[in-house]
């Protein structure tokens, strides 16, 4: 029982944690949200699939 509610716990600090992020971000938008930016994610070089951006472009939802 002590592990489900430390568990439990955790869990809801990550998600205040996040929600704290959310609020004190500008709009509440996450920077870098596109896959394509990140080479570990994207290894074929492939568009992104949220907003069409190409490995070596920003996110064009953030525009």
């Amino acid at each position: 029982m002590k592990v489900i509610l430390l568990s439990i716990a955790l869990l809801a600090i990550g998600f205040a944690g996040i929600a704290v992020k959310i609020l004190l971000k500008k709009d509440g938008k996450f920077a870098g949200t596109c896959a394509s930016n990140n080479p570990l994610l994207n290894e074929e070089g492939k568009p992104c699939g949220f907003c069409g951006a190409k490995p070596d472009e920003m996110c064009q939802k953030e525009a």
